[in-house]
C-alpha cells in the first residue's frame, strides 16, 4: 500500500506498507481526507522519527468495524488519534489529553500506528466517532485542529469585552481567533511574520486587525490598542522563543497567557516578565473527547465554517511540496488537506 514516509530533515519519500487489518477490535477505514498539522511540520523539520507515516487529522469510510457493533461497513467516521490508558486520574476525570499514555501509540504520531498519509489506516475502536450524514469528508478532516482551538479557548475563559491577541496565523491561530470573537472579545488581533497569512485572518473576519510581528513598531501598536496596558488574554500558537517572549510581553499585568504552540526543543524566554506582571500561564494540549464531539456538532449545524480555512487538496505525491509551501513564510496558505486516493 502506497504511503508517505518521513525520510530525513524536511524530506518525505513515497513508501510501501502493508494494508492494515483489525487487531484488538480496531476499526479499519478507507481514508478520504487527511490534514497537515503544525505538529506534523515539527516532525518533518527535524526529520525524526524516520519511517513515521504522519496524519492524525482525518476522515474516512469504515471497511472493517472491528469490535464496534454500532458501526457498519460504509459509515463515515473520524476519530481522536490518541491512545489514553482509561485508568489514570486524567482519564477518569475526562482529561484524556494529558494521560501519560495518550501519545504512546497515537495515530500518525507514533511508529507503532501509521497515520492517514496512506489509503487505509487502523484506529483504536473506542476513539472512533460516526459523523452526521450532512457533512463532507473535507469538513470532518478539520475537526481535530478545530478541537485544539476550542480547548485553548476554554482554558482562556474569555469574557465579553476582553481584548485578545493571538500569536501565529496558522490554522490553530485562526481557529482560536474565530472562537475568541464568538466568545465576545471586543478586539481580536493576530500577530504574524507572514503578512499574507495575517491579512487572510482579517479577510476571513476571524480577526479585527493584524500586527507585523517583525515590525519595530510592534510594541507601540500593542500599547496603543490596549490603552497602554496590554492584552487581557494572549494565545500563543507558534512555540518558539520569540513568540513565547512576545506573548509574555503583550499580556497586561495580571493577564493570562495560553501556550498552544509546541516546540520539540528547549526554548529560552524572559520569565522575569511573567513574575513581575504576575501572569497566569497555562499550557494547552489537544482536547477532551467532549470538545472533539462539540466541534463535530458545530460544523454539522453550520455554526462554524471550516472550509474557509482550506487552501488546497493534494495527492500523496504532492505532500512534500505542500509542506514546503506551508513553511515558506510567503504563502497565504494555512491549511492543506491530503487525498490519499487522488
Amino acid at each position: 500500500m502506497k504511503c508517505v514516509v518521513l525520510k530525513d530533515k524536511k524530506k518525505f519519500e513515497i513508501g510501501d506498507i502493508e494494508e492494515p487489518v483489525s487487531k484488538n477490535g480496531s476499526v479499519i477505514i478507507d481514508v478520504k481526507k487527511a490534514g497537515i498539522c503544525g505538529s506534523d511540520i515539527h516532525y518533518w523539520e527535524i526529520g525524526q522519527p524516520q519511517g513515521l507515516v504522519l496524519g492524525h487529522e482525518f476522515c474516512g469510510i469504515v471497511t472493517d468495524p472491528g469490535d464496534r457493533e454500532d458501526l457498519k461497513v460504509g459509515d463515515m467516521v473520524t476519530a481522536l488519534p490518541i491512545s489514553p490508558c482509561k485508568k489514570c486520574p486524567a482519564c477518569l476525570t475526562g482529561n484524556v489529553q494529558y494521560c501519560r499514555q495518550t501519545w504512546t501509540n497515537a495515530c500518525g504520531l507514533s511508529l507503532s500506528n501509521p497515520g492517514a498519509l496512506a489509503p487505509k489506516m487502523s484506529i483504536r475502536s473506542d476513539m472512533v466517532i460516526k459523523v452526521p450524514s450532512n457533512v463532507s469528508a473535507e469538513q470532518m478532516a478539520m475537526v481535530e485542529p478545530v478541537a485544539v482551538g476550542l480547548h485553548a479557548i476554554h482554558l482562556a475563559d474569555i469574557k465579553v469585552g476582553q481584548k485578545v491577541l493571538v500569536i501565529g496565523g496558522g490554522i490553530i491561530g485562526l481557529v482560536c481567533a474565530m472562537f475568541a470573537k464568538k466568545e465576545g472579545a471586543s478586539l481580536v488581533v493576530v500577530s504574524e511574520t507572514n503578512l499574507k497569512r495575517a491579512q487572510k485572518a482579517v479577510d476571513l473576519r476571524v480577526a479585527d486587525k493584524y500586527y507585523d510581528a517583525t515590525s519595530e513598531d510592534f510594541t507601540n501598536q500593542v500599547m496603543n490598542d490596549t490603552a497602554m496596558n496590554g492584552f487581557d488574554v494572549v494565545i500563543e500558537c507558534c512555540g518558539n522563543d520569540k513568540a513565547v517572549s512576545s506573548a509574555l510581553m503583550c499580556a497586561k499585568p495580571g493577564g493570562l497567557v495560553v501556550l498552544v504552540g509546541v516546540s520539540l526543543n528547549a526554548i529560552t524566554v524572559p520569565t522575569v516578565i511573567g513574575v513581575m506582571s504576575e501572569l497566569t500561564i497555562k499550557g494547552a494540549i489537544a482536547y477532551t473527547k467532549e470538545e472533539f464531539q462539540t466541534c463535530i456538532d458545530l460544523i454539522a449545524s453550520d455554526q462554524i465554517e471550516v472550509m474557509q480555512f482550506v487552501d488546497d487538496i493534494v495527492s500523496l505525491d504532492e505532500v512534500q511540496e505542500a509542506y514546503e509551501r506551508l513553511t515558506s513564510g510567503n504563502d497565504a496558505a494555512v491549511k492543506i488537506l491530503v487525498d490519499p486516493n487522488k
